[in-house]
Order: C-alpha cells, then structure tokens, then sequence
C-alpha cells in the first residue's frame, strides 16, 4: 500500500511542479461553484491519477484542482469519492 501511495505522490508532484496546497477542500453539495473562484494552476482528472479511485457517479467531474483562492495556495478535490461506490476504507 505505501509503494502504491508514494507512486501517487510522485505523479501528483511531477504534474504540478511540487505544488504545495495549504488547505484542501472537498467541493461536495453546496460547494461546487467554489471552483469558479480558484485561480487554476494545474487540473488532473482522477482517472489519470495512479492507484487513485474513480468516482462512479454520473454527475461527479472526477479531478483535482490545483491552484490559488484568496491568497491562499489549495487544492481542491471536484467529484466527491463515497464509500457505498465500492471502495475500501483505506483506498
């Protein structure tokens, strides 16, 4: 499980250039429209992302968004992953 976890680090830092997101956010129901205020830097689809799970709802756009909002450096997970989809705990 680590070998797979640093394997994600790594891709996530190659494709933002070592990015360093102060607050994460997860843009879930209310939340969406917050994505039209982050100054965006960097965007990776969970489905290019190694050893991340693939949100298998319809209407979640499924990607990571990385970039800045009120000064602040963040990185903004869009398509919320949910337990029921099938998905362990620890995944």
């Amino acid at each position: 499980m680590f070998q797979a976890l640093h394997e994600t680090v790594e891709f996530i830092n190659r494709k933002t250039n070592n990015f360093q997101p102060e607050i994460g956010i997860v843009l879930g129901t209310g939340l969406g429209g917050l994505v039209n205020d982050i100054q965006i830097e960097y965007q990776i689809m969970y489905s290019n992302i190694p050893n991340f799970p693939i949100s298998t709802l319809e209407f979640h756009s499924g990607k990571l968004i990385f970039g800045m909002l009120e000064g602040k450096k963040v990185v903004a997970m869009q398509g919320r992953l949910h337990y029921y989809e099938g998905y362990s705990m620890q995944q």
